[in-house]
């Protein structure tokens, strides 16, 4: 087999269905996506990341330091699309609960679920062919973007 038929690493089949490759997150989610979302109204946002060799730990499983990633900005755009105001981590909490393998869609569910003046509370999970890899929470600061 020659380099030219050898598979690219990083070669990333169609998201599922109605899902786009978000646009403009930052340089820290830039280089650890791609990550895709799915256009939609309502207070539930939904993202969606193909798991790539790069995101796999030392056993081959998708590591829990991406996962985790994933779900402090999913769970910060739920904040931030139920108050309307950039939002900023204050705290994360999460629970692992099964695994994601490379090749795997990792498909994220958040939604704010109150907030007050400066501070909004979110939940949310991450699942793979319909089984819960993580479920998080998180609080977060809300801020407005100024000049």
């Amino acid at each position: 087999m020659s380099a030219a038929d050898t598979p690219d690493p990083e070669m990333i089949p169609p998201p599922p269905e109605g899902f786009v490759r978000a646009q403009g997150r930052g340089q820290f989610s830039t280089l650890n996506g791609p990550y895709f979302h799915k256009l939609g109204d309502g207070d539930l946002v939904a993202q969606a990341f193909y798991a790539l060799p790069r995101h796999l730990n030392g056993v081959g499983i998708v590591h829990g330091g991406m996962l985790s990633a994933f779900m402090d900005g999913l769970l910060a755009s739920a904040a931030g699309r139920g108050s309307g105001k950039l939002s900023v981590t204050i705290h994360l909490s999460v629970d692992f609960l099964h695994m994601a393998r490379r090749g795997d869609w990792v498909i994220g569910e958040a939604k704010m679920t109150r907030a007050t003046r400066d501070v909004a509370f979110a939940e949310g999970r991450a699942h793979v062919r319909g089984v819960d890899v993580i479920r998080a929470s998180g609080i977060f600061k809300m801020m407005t973007r100024h000049g």
